[in-house]
Order: C-alpha cells, then structure tokens, then sequence
C-alpha cells in the first residue's frame, strides 16, 4: 500500500454534506473519496502546467505554426471528415 498523509481541509458544509451521500450512496469512506478527487485533480492540474510550459518552450524556441497555416488545416480536416460522412 502506498506511503499516506494526513490532510486537513476546510469545505462548504454543503460540499461536505455531499460528500457524505456519496459515501453512503456507494458504500465508500468520505475520506477515500476525497484523496481520490485530490489525486485526480492534482494529477490533471500538473498535466495542464506541464504542457504549457512546454508550449511556452516551444513558443520560446520559435517551433510555432502561423495561425493561418493551423486555420487552412483545420478547415481542410472538415471538409474531409464531411466528404466522408
């Protein structure tokens, strides 16, 4: 089993109330589906920063399409998509 931690947090009594029927709803620990929903939005939120930080990078290195170019292309993805339909 993973290493755990404790974590204290203040919520909206109505979040918290939520939480709860939750739990009971699907016969889980109000704790478990917290650290799950952290977990999940942690994961997500780090994966979001990295890769605009890697966009930045790449902004910054000139590794850019003009928006044109990306426009034309976009638009000709659409059209083939619709001709195949």
């Amino acid at each position: 089993m993973p290493e755990s931690t404790t974590l204290t947090v203040r919520l909206p009594q109505s979040t918290k109330s939520q939480l709860a029927e939750i739990a009971t709803r699907t016969r889980r620990t109000s704790s478990f589906l917290a650290a799950q929903a952290i977990t999940t939005y942690v994961r997500h939120e780090l994966a979001a920063i990295k890769g605009i930080e890697r966009g930045l990078a790449d902004a910054a290195a000139g590794r850019v399409i003009p928006h044109d170019e990306v426009m034309r292309q976009a638009h000709e993805l659409i059209k083939n998509i619709r001709a195949k339909a």
